[in-house]
């Protein structure tokens, strides 16, 4: 592909991408007056280079809003400077530190309850029932004894041996129950020891003297027996009435407990939730707002307020990342002072290439206008000569009037050729709807004379409507359609003409059947003024296929020769599409 050749009045790439920066001001003086406070002169905006305007800041000296103040202030105090990790990891401790505390606070008012809670479900009211339970076997024991003593028979005491068993069974349970509690143990001994002494006094004389005699009424009398049983069960209500002050006094400290426990709760909730706020507005003030503040600061220089000094604060890592901007922005105003230097040179060689455009066109107009009437006199007058002496002289002098007037005759064709292609361009027209099919039958009238002199026939395909000026695109044809006329083998020539959508474009191919071009010239072959054979030859300026590329280019496309074709020369170019074209199908 052939590179496009660089616009005259074009400049450097990038120039334009980057503002200008501001030149320094010396020591001393205002950037905004200049020295001695006196107003510096506007300065000229330099094409292609985008001006910006620093913002206005406040005086040296002047007090920034003072809530932006406190906040920094607060930041500074707060962060200190640390890393970010430090003050995230500081929290992370705090936070731990205070779950510990309310977990510890918590699970002791929790084992409290739950102990207190233990006593009176699992201790207590067991107590309170087995003493109950033991009273109810003693009434079955002596009402047995009782009923024996009047009745004399044997059935009345089976009460009293089951009353024995469960006696045993409610004391064992009893003692496993109030091993912890030596003063209810103590009222327990004192109930076994008065039913031991009813027992022995009471109940087993009784049996015996009844069981020996046979008959009824003999032995102890009721009221010895009725005296020791409410000593029992005196020792009994004691033993039931402590175990109901115990029970009582139980129940409040399982309340003290639970009122200990909400307590807690609500104080841990309230702590946790304090902490939580503490924690997030600290880590507000030390990393959130100097993040924002950061962030602030680095798009007012991406806005191209490159003249703003960042302020590093915050942890540690944000105060390099605003240092580092720092460094930054004085590279890019170092840059940006180079590339205003660097396009006010470019301005000037702009200037430059603006002028030589203007003196190159007023040689083509020279060359089109000054030069032809000379070059016109010199050949007509050759043929003058040509006629008028023609075999009168020695046949020297007639090769010399010939070489006249085909060397006059190749200057005009040459200075015309030139002038076109300079032109090329530099006269744009409005680009209108063309049909290429008419632009080549045009190019092909305008090569009559040669199609009759060399028999040509020519294949056309379907061709497509485009964008362009009507006049240039005749001369693409016409030049190549020229070049298959010029080089052609000894048949008769044959040029065919084809295109096909690809893409955003419409490929074009015209092919011949002549002598073909060599693959090694595919590139030289577009160069201006470079011929591949004698002019003797095959004559011609060397230009036509020159302005074919710088025609094709200013459409847009590319030109280039078919290397694999072997016999004959094929030609490969490429137009854009009409926009509402682009979503054609091939």
């Amino acid at each position: 592909m052939t590179e496009l050749p660089p616009d005259a009045g074009g400049t450097a790439p990038g120039i334009d991408a980057l503002p200008p920066a501001a030149p320094a001001g010396m020591p001393g003086e205002n950037p905004n007056t200049g020295p001695a406070g006196t107003t510096p002169a506007k300065a000229a905006v330099l094409p292609g280079v985008r001006r910006w305007s620093r913002p206005q800041k406040p005086p040296a000296g002047a007090a920034r809003p003072a809530t932006q103040e406190r906040a920094s202030a607060m930041a500074a105090r707060f962060a200190g400077g640390w890393p970010f990790g430090r003050i995230i990891g500081i929290g992370a401790l705090v936070a731990a530190l205070f779950s510990l505390l309310a977990m510890g606070v918590g699970g002791t008012a929790l084992a409290d309850l739950t102990s207190a809670r233990d006593r009176v479900v699992n201790t207590l009211d067991p107590a309170a029932l087995r003493a109950s339970q033991l009273e109810v076997e003693l009434l079955n024991q002596e009402t047995s004894v009782r009923g024996y003593a009047l009745s004399a028979q044997p059935p009345f005491l089976a009460p009293y041996y089951r009353g024995l068993a469960g006696q045993r069974q409610q004391v064992t349970t009893l003692r496993q129950l109030l091993a912890g509690m030596p003063a209810t143990m103590a009222r327990l001994d004192l109930v076994l020891q008065r039913v031991s002494t009813w027992r022995s006094t009471y109940a087993q004389p009784t049996i015996t003297h009844v069981r020996a005699s046979g008959k009824p009424g003999t032995g102890p009398s009721v009221d010895q027996g009725k005296a020791a049983f409410d000593r029992i069960r005196a020792a009994l209500a004691a033993l039931q009435g402590d175990l109901a002050a115990q029970r009582l006094d139980a129940v409040g400290t399982l309340h003290d407990s639970a009122s200990v426990l909400d307590a807690t709760l609500i104080a841990i909730a309230v702590a946790l939730l304090l902490t939580v706020l503490v924690l997030a507005v600290g880590l507000w003030r030390s990393a959130i707002l100097p993040l924002n503040r950061l962030a602030a600061d680095a798009r007012q220089v991406a806005e191209g307020d490159f003249q703003h000094q960042m302020e590093p604060g915050g942890p540690a890592e944000m105060r390099a990342v605003g240092l580092d901007v720092n460094r930054m922005r004085e590279r890019i105003l170092a840059e940006l002072s180079a590339l205003q230097a660097a396009n006010a040179s470019l301005e000037a060689r702009t200037e430059d290439l603006q002028r030589s455009n203007s003196e190159l066109e007023q040689f083509a107009y020279v060359a089109s206008h000054d030069l032809q009437e000379p070059l016109r006199k010199v050949a007509s007058f050759c043929q003058l000569l040509q006629r008028r002496y023609a075999g009168r002289l020695d046949a020297k002098a007639d090769e010399y009037i010939e070489h006249a007037v085909d060397g006059a005759k190749r200057m005009q064709a040459l200075i015309s050729d030139l002038l076109a292609f300079s032109q090329v361009g530099r006269t744009a027209q409005r680009r209108e709807p063309v049909s290429c099919a008419v632009l080549l039958a045009q190019a092909w009238a305008n090569l009559a004379a040669d199609v009759r002199r060399t028999r040509a026939t020519v294949e056309v395909g379907e061709l497509p409507v485009l964008l362009g000026e009507a006049t240039l695109l005749t001369a693409v044809f016409q030049n190549l359609i020229a070049n298959a006329l010029k080089f052609r083998a000894r048949e008769p020539p044959k040029v065919t003409v084809s295109a096909r959508r690809d893409g955003e474009f419409w490929l074009f191919s015209l092919g011949d059947n002549g002598i073909g071009i060599e693959p090694e010239y595919a590139e030289r072959i577009f160069v201006i003024f470079q011929r591949l054979h004698d002019k003797s030859a095959y004559p011609g300026t060397g230009i036509g296929l020159a302005m074919v590329r710088k025609i094709i280019e200013y459409h847009g496309g590319r030109v280039w020769l078919d290397t694999t074709t072997t016999a004959g020369a094929r030609f490969w170019f490429t137009l854009p599409a009409p926009p509402e074209d682009e979503n054609a199908e091939d």
